[in-house]
């Protein structure tokens, strides 16, 4: 199939052939859809660091079905492709790799399943019980899919938020994986949190929160700002806790822990705050160094 234009201003990409047209090379930015200001932020930072070379900047629009845990999210899952794609492009990119299921998954979803589970994943997708033990099979589809899309795009460098703290850490440490097993050398960007002015974290998600659960969610911003204030992890995380369930936050877990490991925090260490709640049926996260 010939790559398509999007009213003449993205070049859409779907199949393995529309995909190998393209130099390696590409600044990559993956994504589920349902673009919003962080994602056009880490499109702009790609966008930025192309310029000047012929590396082309590419996305990913694909609502990954292995690393959904509950079938219900995945299917309400919000989808915008044509508001998604002028945002690329208005944001920077010059591709949307956007495949079927069954270019990625060809065997079918029950081998895709059993194929990610037979994953060995690193440490920090296992050991740290946060999201991990919140999300069973979740942190194996990411590495599937994020595999899967690399092989494919080629890219030469990819940019991924902060705001899934935990992710970034898994996709770096596959990245490290592929880049001895197949000789690559693709970087991974993090890139900053994007937030609303009051200090929400931006997030597909936040669109379905009501007026009034939209009014309470920032509160997780300011209390994660409190407990930097506080001398110790422990003292910290019990603050939050409370705070949290204050505020009528429902907290799956509010910690302090090592940035890199996401295990206990070591004095002299980099650490990172990191909060899970549930707000009325959507769930929120949303992290911060210490």
């Amino acid at each position: 199939m010939t790559p398509t234009t999007h009213n003449a201003t993205i070049q859409v990409l779907s199949t393995a052939s529309d995909i190998t047209s393209l130099p390696s090379g590409c600044i990559f930015v993956a994504t589920m859809g349902a673009l919003h200001e962080g994602h056009a932020a880490l499109i702009r930072d790609a966008a930025q660091r192309a310029r000047g070379t012929s590396a082309p900047v590419v996305i990913s629009i694909f609502v990954n079905p292995t690393q959904f845990n509950d079938p219900a999210d995945y299917a309400r899952y919000p989808k915008t492709l044509d508001a998604d794609l002028s945002l690329a492009h208005s944001a920077g990119a010059t591709h949307a790799f956007v495949p079927d299921v069954s270019l990625l998954y060809p065997l079918g979803m029950d081998a895709a399943k059993s194929q990610a589970a037979a994953i060995t994943l690193p440490p920090v997708a296992t050991q740290p019980n946060l999201e991990d033990s919140r999300r069973p099979g979740h942190f194996a589809g990411v590495y599937l899919v994020v595999w899967k899309l690399f092989e494919l795009v080629r890219p030469s460098a990819a940019i991924f938020g902060e705001k899934d703290w935990q992710q970034l850490q898994l996709i770096t440490a596959m990245t490290a994986e592929m880049n001895q097993r197949h000789g690559t050398s693709i970087r991974i960007i993090p890139s900053p949190t994007i937030r609303e002015p009051d200090g929400l974290a931006m997030s597909s998600r936040n669109r379905f929160l009501t007026p009034a659960e939209r009014a309470i969610a920032p509160a997780i911003h300011r209390i994660m700002h409190e407990a930097r204030t506080l001398t110790f992890p422990a003292v910290a995380e019990a603050h939050m806790l409370q705070r949290l369930q204050h505020a009528g936050l429902h907290p799956e877990y509010a910690v302090v822990r090592d940035a890199a490991t996401l295990l206990t925090p070591i004095p002299g260490i980099p650490w990172r705050i990191l909060v899970a709640a549930r707000l009325g049926s959507i769930r929120l996260i949303d992290n911060m160094a210490w």
